[in-house]
């Protein structure tokens, strides 16, 4: 394309992807004005002005406003500050977009009435301190009553959902469900009878404790994902690695009562887990009857936190670990 040539106003729609209509438009409202006319009176456009119709048709198929362009092509804003704005306004849009998503699949999937679908829209558009509201509220009803050590109910609250800015679908249709079941009476009965069977009589009183807590989400946490994650990694029980994590926690469960983290201590940790994995193992059992009250419950609650908070942990079996951590407990020799 030659710098010096003029083009018509057909080459010049032709080679900016735009028709002959809309380069007649462009010019008639003075955002690109052709660079000259033929003898005939027909306008004629050069390469600068070809460039400026590409740039004014790729801002339109982006949704940016005329008046907006205009002042962009006469100096009144940068393209980096047009492009950062509309960015913006994309964004918006995609959250809006995304939130409808998650209210539509949640409507499909539950076969929901027009009240529902009200509901969800709400549920979707709260702002950040209702959110807050809705959870303390559930707390509050959940907490009232319940016999358990005190500041047990507290800190059971601290495990709330955090829906980012940006959130995915599946973090939203999360939210949908949590806040659904947040404002269940039957749902927030059913995590306080749960909570009082398990945390009310010993030994889940005793769990229940501000130092067995801390000890469960601090040293305790740090020790035994560890061992979890030598576990998955495929390290044999024996190893040395394996046998260290193994004695640091020992170590720290122990100090949780007192007791000295000797071979004794070892083989009465590992006597315990034993049985642990043998009573989980039983089919139809007490513990699997547990398991799916839990899942429906206060385990429903986490589960529903975690992937609102983009951390939902990976469900795996827990026997193999318990036999593995067994067999590292009782490995002869062992450093402690």
């Amino acid at each position: 394309m030659n710098q010096e040539e003029l083009y018509s106003i057909g080459d010049a729609a032709h080679r900016s992807g735009l028709s002959v209509s809309a380069v007649r438009f462009y010019a008639e409202a003075g955002i690109i004005e052709p660079t000259g006319t033929s003898e005939g009176g027909h306008r004629l456009y050069d390469i600068h002005a070809i460039a400026r119709l590409e740039l004014v048709r790729t801002l339109r198929e982006l949704d940016t406003g005329l008046e907006e362009i205009r002042r962009l092509l006469q100096g009144g804003t940068t393209l980096h500050e047009l492009l950062t704005t509309h960015l913006e306004v994309v964004e918006r849009q995609e959250q809006v977009l995304r939130a409808r998503q998650a209210v539509l699949r949640t409507l499909i999937e539950q076969g929901s009435t027009t009240a529902q679908a009200d509901l969800m829209h709400r549920l979707v558009s709260m702002a950040d301190d209702e959110r807050e509201r809705v959870v303390d509220g559930f707390w509050d009803e959940v907490g009232r009553g319940l016999d358990v050590p005190e500041g047990f109910v507290d800190r059971l609250r601290m495990m709330r959902p955090r829906l980012p800015q940006d959130p995915t679908a599946a973090q939203l249709q999360a939210w949908i469900e949590l806040a659904d079941l947040l404002c269940d009476q039957g749902f927030s009965a059913g995590v306080r009878d749960y909570l009082r069977d398990v945390y009310s009589p010993a030994p889940g009183r005793f769990i229940a404790t501000d130092s067995v807590q801390d000890f469960i989400h601090t040293d305790g946490a740090e020790a035994g994902a560890r061992l979890v994650a030598l576990h998955q990694a495929g390290e044999p029980p024996h190893s040395r690695y394996s046998q260290e994590a193994v004695a640091r926690f020992a170590e720290v469960s122990a100090a949780l009562s007192g007791s000295r983290a000797d071979a004794g201590y070892r083989a009465r940790l590992a006597a315990a887990f034993e049985q642990a994995e043998i009573f989980m193992g039983q089919e139809d059992g007490p513990y699997q009857a547990e398991e799916a009250r839990l899942a429906r419950t206060h385990g429903r609650y986490l589960s529903l936190v975690a992937a609102i908070n983009g951390n939902a942990p990976q469900e795996e079996d827990p026997i193999p670990y318990i036999s593995w951590l067994v067999a590292a407990l009782r490995v002869e020799g062992a450093c402690v």
